[in-house]
């Protein structure tokens, strides 16, 4: 390895970072009410005021999110919840593709989404509404009014008023809603958790908003056993102490006499037979209970893990030796664990502090346990996973969108946090967006053109000149007719989000561009973070490299009998002169896969002697032949 790349590159993740010159300093937090209306509730109720305040963080970071429901249809800074008025259309995630992602086996046909009848625990609105005797309207559109209606369906579920925070553990655990205890404890600690550090944040209407730190409080966790509910399985689930885990498994069996006729996910012998290298974020676009449902259907796909919306509570449905078929990309899912999480992106729906928790703890476990660096080289959007063939591109899924919060997980994962870079200017950059203040004009949450509503997101639009009034960028492989791109939720090919990196390819004013799909694009300067590291250029000689979507062996690497999987190029290309961000080395491995009730078959990949990059091309990474490029240092 190149002295420069011991030093700066082990992997992409080992980044330096400061604000571009001339970027606006943030804007200080200006007082508010906000805080009063939490005080001012609490008192009238007979809450304790950080009681309060705990759970509406754990709910939802005191956010407002401008009345639009949570994934799991709550409303307001305390999540109440009304399932009627939300607008959550299920469109489960795989329904019109194939998550398998494996070109050489025919594609899956689900069978019709299951119908779906929303838990009744999740109907707190009305109840809070009465309680505060206001309407139900107003709990759902006016902060104070939800502030008041939480405090006092609060304060309904604490049997003896008390102003010791200690004393209100059974209440604050049956506010979360679950339904066994190890859900409703993992909740009720995490609130008092944060009680005990203390947080101070600015919300998403501007509102300062402070939880001063006790570490004296000591909760009566003891008081649990009232609420009388039913004991977690965990049933061997493989997931770390402190979360409420439960093992749900996903179907595995014939469904027809051919030999590919199984489903819905492959045995294995991972990590022993094959590296896991990525975890894949995803939304289920349905509801909990169906995404239940789901999973026990042989001819539909299958994923690792579901993490509920309401309360954070985990499902694990294939062990991580198994491989689950949930990417969308054979190479990718043979070499990842998929993590779903209760959500609609399209519909604006937003995600609780609970789940985002939950899904921190499972996955910073599950990354120490098999050493998958904490970057978003590593830790994936679907919308980040490349799709097989160039015909395949638009049908790769989009999910978990713009409105799951990056750099917040990314914070509760202990990813390295940014350090300053001395001037001059690097030649990378980071993508870091004031999520708060970055309202993105989305179209079609709800309907096709239709504005989204305002909202925070975690991406940045590109175009094509630095100028907001210029088209965008055109992906020639979303858009094979050459189509612009458009501003719909969905429409990934002009797009960057929080974390990715990217190299510099030109700057003007309060203006940059990066490479990205072969083009400048072009953003302003303000969203990103000057970053140090490695970028990948085409070898002298060469006006432009293929691209791949997965790191497959070359034909020579394949035993006898055994057919080689087609290296099929991609629509793009690596022209000379551009450059794009290294994410690390990518074995060339093909994992054949047979029907194995007994699970004792032995599951070696193919392993190839041609070696791969993963780079940063698109809003989507994708590979591209060692023996093709150099990697330079971006500097």
């Amino acid at each position: 390895m190149p002295r420069f790349l011991a030093v700066v590159a082990t992997s992409a993740s080992l980044v330096l970072l400061t604000p571009f010159a001339g970027t606006a300093p943030a804007t200080p937090a200006t007082p508010s009410d906000r805080q009063q209306v939490y005080d001012a509730a609490a008192a009238e109720f007979g809450v304790p005021a950080e009681v309060l305040l705990g759970v509406s963080y754990l709910e939802s970071q005191w956010n407002t999110y401008a009345g639009t429901p949570s994934v799991a249809a709550g409303y307001g800074p305390m999540h109440l919840t009304d399932f009627a008025t939300a607008n959550t259309g299920q469109r489960p995630e795989f329904e019109d593709s194939d998550g398998r992602g494996d070109d050489s086996r025919p594609m899956l046909h689900p069978a019709p989404v299951p119908t779906d009848v929303p838990a009744a625990a999740l109907q707190t609105a009305q109840q809070a509404a009465q309680l505060a005797g206001v309407s139900a309207e107003a709990v759902r559109s006016d902060p104070r009014q939800n502030i008041r209606a939480g405090a006092a369906l609060l304060a309904s579920y604490q049997k003896q008023r008390s102003g010791n925070a200690g004393d209100w553990y059974a209440a604050v655990a049956k506010y979360s809603g679950a339904t066994d205890s190890g859900s409703a404890a993992d909740f009720a600690d995490e609130v008092f958790q944060t009680i005990r550090q203390g947080e101070t944040r600015t919300t998403d209407d501007g509102q300062q908003v402070t939880l001063r730190a006790d570490a004296a409080v000591a909760p009566d966790t003891g008081q649990l056993a009232e609420l009388h509910l039913t004991p977690t399985r965990s049933n061997g689930a493989e997931c770390p102490r402190g979360v409420s885990c439960e093992l749900d498994p996903a179907a595995y069996a014939q469904y027809g006499p051919g030999p590919d006729d199984y489903g819905n996910h492959d045995t294995s012998n991972r990590p022993a037979s094959q590296k896991i290298d990525y975890i894949v974020i995803h939304d289920t676009e349905a509801t909990w209970d169906t995404t239940l449902k789901l999973i026990q259907d042989p001819k539909y796909v299958s994923w690792n893990y579901t993490i509920r919306s309401q309360d954070g509570h985990i499902a694990q449905h294939v062990l991580a030796k198994d491989v689950a078929w949930h990417a969308a990309n054979w190479y990718i899912n043979s070499r990842s664990i998929g993590v779903e999480h209760e959500g609609f992106l399209a519909e604006s729906g937003w995600y609780t502090e609970a789940m985002y928790r939950a899904s921190a703890k499972l996955v910073r476990w599950l990354a120490a346990k098999y050493q998958i660096p904490l970057n978003r080289q590593h830790i994936l959007g679907h919308d980040n996973v490349p799709a097989i063939t160039p015909t395949l591109i638009p049908k790769q899924h989009t999910d978990p969108g713009p409105y799951w919060d990056w750099d917040h997980y990314m914070a509760l994962l202990g990813a390295p946090r940014p350090l300053p870079l001395p001037a001059p200017p690097f030649g990378m950059l980071t993508i870091h967006p004031d999520m708060a203040t970055n309202n993105v004009p989305f179209t079609g949450c709800v309907k096709s053109g239709v504005a989204c509503p305002d909202r925070g997101a975690s991406e940045v639009v590109l175009h094509s000149q630095p100028s907001d009034s210029s088209p965008l960028l055109t992906d020639i492989g979303l858009h094979p007719s050459g189509t612009p791109q458009t501003m719909d939720v969905n429409d990934v090919g002009s797009r960057v989000s929080e974390g990715q990196q990217y190299a510099i390819a030109d700057r003007q004013g309060g203006w940059v561009a990066i490479w990205y799909l072969g083009q400048k694009g072009w953003f302003h300067a303000k969203d990103a973070v000057f970053a140090a590291g490695v970028v990948v250029a085409p070898k002298p000689g060469r006006a432009s490299v293929p691209i791949y979507g997965r790191a497959y062996p070359e034909a020579s690497a394949y035993p006898a009998g055994a057919t080689p999987q087609d290296i099929v190029p991609m629509t793009y290309v690596l022209s000379a002169g551009q450059r794009y961000v290294f994410g690390g080395v990518a074995p060339s491995q093909y994992l054949a896969t047979v029907w194995d009730p007994t699970g004792t078959v032995n599951t070696k990949p193919v392993n190839g002697k041609t070696r791969y990059y993963e780079i940063q091309y698109g809003h989507r990474v994708e590979f591209v032949n060692a023996d093709d490029v150099l990697l330079l240092p971006a500097f």
